[in-house]
C-alpha cells in the first residue's frame, strides 16, 4: 500500500470549494473523479485545507493511500493529461505540481505544522472585468502604513474568537500567527500571512479588518481592542474568496 501526497495549484473560480459535495462540482470531487477513471480505484483524498468556493490555491496538499499501479513518479503527469480537458473546455484548472511516495504515518491534514495564504488587491481605481475572480477590487485608495501597524497587533498567539465566522465550532479558538505581511503601492497590495492554523474565514476576515484600517474607519491600535474582544462584532467585514489564495503548507 502506498502513501501518495499531492501538491496542487487550482483556479478556484469554477469549483464549489475543495471538500467534495453530493451534486456540486468541487476540486476534490474532480481530482478523485481523474483518479477512479485512470485506475478504476475508489480513492478519497484527505486534503490540508478546505478552501471555501472562489478560493485559489498554489501549493494546496492531499494524500490517499493505495496500490495505484501507476509509478509515482509518473502519476502527476498523467494525471495532468486527464485534467487537461476541462481546461480546453474553460470550465476551470487543476494542476498537480508534484506526487511523492510519503512514510506510512504521513496525513497531509494531521501531519501539518502550518499554513501561509496570500490575499491579493487592487485599489485606488475603478473595478477591472477581468481581474474580479482573482483579487479584492476596493475602488478608493488604502493607506498601507497603516495596514501594517495594524497587522502588527496580529501576530504571535492570541485567541482569534473575533475573526471566526460561525458554523464551524472548535475547541479552542486560540492560534499562532508566525508572520502578518501588507506590502505594495498604489494599485496592488499583497497580504502574507502564516500560521499555524486558521479559524474559518479567519484571513478573509482578518484582511477585511484590515482594509477598514486602510480607508480610515478604525485605527490599527484598535486592532488589540477587537482581539482582546472575542466578539465577531467587533472585527470588520468578510473580504470576498476571490483574493484568498492557499500559497504552501508546512510539514
Amino acid at each position: 500500500m502506498k502513501n501518495i501526497l499531492l501538491k496542487i495549484a487550482y483556479d478556484g473560480t469554477g469549483f464549489s470549494g475543495w471538500q467534495r459535495q453530493p451534486g456540486s462540482r468541487t476540486v476534490c470531487g474532480e481530482l478523485e473523479s481523474v483518479l477512479k477513471s485512470m485506475t478504476g480505484l475508489d480513492i478519497k483524498l484527505d486534503g490540508t485545507s478546505r478552501t471555501d468556493a472562489g478560493v485559489h490555491a498554489l501549493g494546496q496538499c492531499a494524500s490517499f493511500r493505495s496500490d495505484i499501479q501507476i509509478p509515482v513518479e509518473n502519476l502527476a503527469r498523467a494525471m495532468n493529461n486527464a485534467l487537461a480537458k476541462d481546461r480546453l473546455e474553460g470550465i476551470g484548472e487543476i494542476r498537480i505540481i508534484e506526487a511523492k511516495e510519503m512514510p506510512e504515518v504521513f496525513h497531509a491534514r494531521f501531519s501539518s505544522k502550518g499554513k501561509r495564504y496570500i490575499y491579493r488587491i487592487k485599489h485606488g481605481r475603478e473595478p477591472d472585468v477581468f481581474l474580479r475572480n482573482y483579487c479584492y477590487q476596493v475602488s478608493k485608495s488604502l493607506d498601507i502604513k497603516a495596514m501594517s501597524e495594524a497587522a502588527a497587533y496580529i501576530t504571535g498567539e492570541h485567541d482569534f474568537a473575533c475573526f471566526q465566522s460561525a458554523g464551524s465550532p472548535k475547541e479552542s479558538t486560540v492560534r499562532t500567527v508566525y508572520d502578518l505581511t501588507v506590502s505594495g503601492d498604489d494599485k496592488d497590495i499583497l497580504i502574507s500571512i502564516s500560521g499555524n492554523g486558521f479559524l474559518y474565514n479567519m484571513v478573509r476576515i482578518i484582511v477585511g479588518t484590515l482594509v477598514e484600517v486602510g480607508l480610515g474607519k478604525r485605527t490599527p491600535l484598535s486592532l488589540k481592542e477587537t482581539i482582546d474582544s472575542c466578539d465577531r462584532q467587533k472585527a470588520g467585514h468578510t473580504a470576498p474568496p476571490q483574493g484568498l489564495y492557499l500559497d504552501e503548507v508546512f510539514f
